[in-house]
């Protein structure tokens, strides 16, 4: 029988993500919560790991989207740019635990932006973190998308 790849949530968090996949809630399932937060760690630079976890995501869940093994890949590789090897079939847990420890991060982005602005409007906070990551700063002429690949290394 073959071993059914997950990965993990952070169980500090567990409130938070129920709130984020709730009735109001900006997502639908956690594992979308997770994406989201992990771009959003990346964004902000803020990898933490974490011990103590909640229940496990089925990795099957992300992999069968157009966008998430795709973004588990992404975060992977610009982490480690001088590893090509960190995207072989034999690394995927290498990337998972980076994923993980980003997704960690974002969740703890968010909780302190929720605290911030003293809002339970999570769709409002989420689509402004959105909005924030399209809209590039006045001083800022390039695209952070593009320079993330440029700095990789084939």
């Amino acid at each position: 029988m073959a071993v059914e790849i997950r990965f993990r949530r952070p169980a500090e968090h567990e409130q938070l993500l129920a709130l984020l996949t709730g009735k109001d809630g900006p997502f639908r399932a956690n594992y979308e919560a997770l994406l989201f937060a992990a771009a959003l760690g990346r964004r902000k630079e803020r990898r933490v790991e974490f011990e103590k976890s909640g229940e496990p995501i089925r990795y099957a869940l992300v992999e069968n989207r157009p966008y998430g093994d795709v973004l588990i890949d992404l975060i992977a590789a610009a982490e480690v740019p001088d590893d090509a090897k960190i995207l072989g079939d034999d690394r995927l847990a290498d990337r998972l635990k980076i994923f993980e420890d980003y997704a960690n991060g974002g969740l703890h982005y968010l909780q302190g932006e929720i605290n911030a602005r003293g809002s339970r409007d999570l769709v409002a906070i989420v689509s402004s973190l959105v909005l924030d990551a399209l809209t590039p700063a006045a001083d800022q002429d390039d695209d952070p998308v593009k320079d993330m690949l440029d700095a990789l290394e084939w």
